[in-house]
């Protein structure tokens, strides 16, 4: 039985939809209606990390378990007990590049470190995840891209060898589905084939859609009230952190584990954009 958590997110649902269809799947959820890309013989059940009775039920006869977890919480404390207690042998985790990095000490990475940790004096067989930025992360940029044919972003020139969140989804389920010594006590370092700034990223998106997008650099502080707006203040400073760090060059390196483990290359961020276009493209029915 393979337990799948964070099946709502960006990495969850495409983990479910590379898992095979002969494996029992169980895939826990805290709102079990918002999941929409179960695999069709896979069960789908409540689970709350704050609800340790309803851990207990989704953890039942669990051999290997996927890990999404929020870094500022205490949910990987909350879980892993029940998940030792109900006998799971095999842990694989979605965690971040960044925490290889001695010099990121923000406080998202520090969290990440400190859950890693946790899993690792767990008992329990693991494997982490560690990839870079996400592509998809460019979906942010997709409402400005439609209202104004513009992307605003700080540190425009910073390359990140950012990765498509489905070649980690494969990855991960080849985590989950393996035989167990072939990926217990693995840490995959997961990037693209290629470090992109985010002014090249808006330059291949303005090609792919045929439109003349601009790029605007945010100053530190526009960051700031931008990020303020949306998150804590303590997050927003990890992650205005984070991105000074990359403009360091720290994130640019293009490791490569992920086409050793897959058998291909990493797919490009042209790969991934021509695959979501329709995210970015102004409504023609829109009016003006």
């Amino acid at each position: 039985m393979i337990l799948v958590t964070g099946a709502t997110g960006t990495i969850g649902r495409e983990v479910l939809r590379r898992l095979p269809s002969d494996r029992p799947v169980r895939i826990m959820a805290r709102h079990p209606e918002r999941v929409t890309d179960a695999p069709p013989a896979a069960r789908i059940v409540h689970g709350d990390f704050t609800d340790p009775a309803s851990l207990t039920d989704a953890l039942h006869n669990v051999h290997t378990a996927f890990l999404v977890t929020n870094p500022d919480g205490d949910d990987d404390t909350r879980f892993l007990d029940p998940a030792r207690a109900a006998g799971v042998r095999h842990i694989v985790k979605l965690s971040a590049a960044a925490v290889t990095d001695p010099a990121a000490t923000d406080l998202i990475t520090r969290r990440q470190r400190h859950n890693e940790d946790l899993l690792r004096a767990s008992g329990i067989g693991w494997t982490l995840l560690r990839p870079r930025a996400f592509m998809s992360n460019t979906l942010s940029w997709a409402r400005s891209i439609r209202s104004g044919q513009v992307v605003r972003a700080p540190y425009g020139t910073s390359a990140n060898a950012c990765v498509d969140p489905g070649d980690v989804a494969e990855v991960a389920a080849l985590a989950l589905t393996g035989r167990d010594q072939d990926h217990v006590g693995g840490a995959y370092t997961l990037t693209g084939p290629q470090a992109l700034s985010a002014s090249e990223q808006t330059a291949q998106l303005a090609v792919l859609l045929g439109l003349p997008l601009r790029f605007e650099e945010l100053s530190p502080q526009q960051a700031r009230t931008g990020l303020e707006a949306r998150y804590p203040a303590d997050i927003a400073s990890a992650l205005l952190e984070s991105a000074r760090r990359q403009h360091s060059g720290s994130k640019a390196v293009v490791d490569p584990t992920l086409p050793g483990l897959l058998g291909r290359p990493a797919r490009t961020f042209r790969d991934w954009a021509s695959d979501h276009l329709d995210a970015f493209r102004p409504d023609p029915t829109a009016s003006n």
